[in-house]
């Protein structure tokens, strides 16, 4: 589980620079500058110094499941039998290890566990609970339920609350009077 940080100071470049990594990554220095209004230095050194901070974890290619033939998407409920520290660790060391585990989220309410497996078929997904999640230790009941259409995918998080922060934050603009 991740430590809450508080909320980054970013300016208003910074913030239209996440933006616009998040929709592609692979935009070149000199144009990304451009888009935002800024320098392409003074682009580099915002990268730079979110990617230190770990604002920006990494970047990376977005590839089409279907493309790989992961046709199958399936949202699966743990439910353990007791929910110790240990447990909870034996769980998610095990979890961690698959490939097929998209997410894991530790989770509130009556499942302890809420993951997001990507596979190629049931007969897949059959053997991926036969051969790991069945044995992991104290694991108790599954639930699986399976996406029909995927309605909205994005990777890209929302940004909408920096601007408003940053806004706030600004100091109020002098009115001109007439003399």
């Amino acid at each position: 589980m991740r430590k809450k940080q508080s909320e980054p100071e970013l300016d208003s470049i910074a913030i239209r620079i996440l933006e616009r990594m998040q929709e592609n990554s692979d935009t070149g220095l000199a144009e990304l500058a451009e888009a935002v209004g800024a320098t392409p230095s003074s682009c580099w050194r915002r990268l730079d110094e979110m990617r230190a901070r770990g604002v920006i974890r990494r970047s990376v290619a977005v590839v089409d499941p279907l493309a790989l033939g992961l046709a199958v998407n399936v949202f699966v409920q743990v439910t353990l039998e007791k929910q110790t520290e240990q447990a909870l660790r034996v769980f998610t060391s095990r979890i961690a290890r698959r490939p097929e585990v998209m997410e894991c989220y530790l989770m509130s309410g009556d499942a302890d566990y809420l993951l997001r497996v990507v596979v190629e078929d049931l007969a897949q997904y059959h053997r991926f609970v036969i051969d790991h999640l069945t044995t992991i230790p104290g694991v108790a009941n599954l639930r699986s339920s399976f996406a029909l259409e995927q309605v909205k995918y994005t990777t890209a998080l929302p940004t909408g609350h920096l601007h408003e922060a940053e806004a706030a934050a600004a100091p109020p603009k002098r009115r001109r009077t007439k003399s």
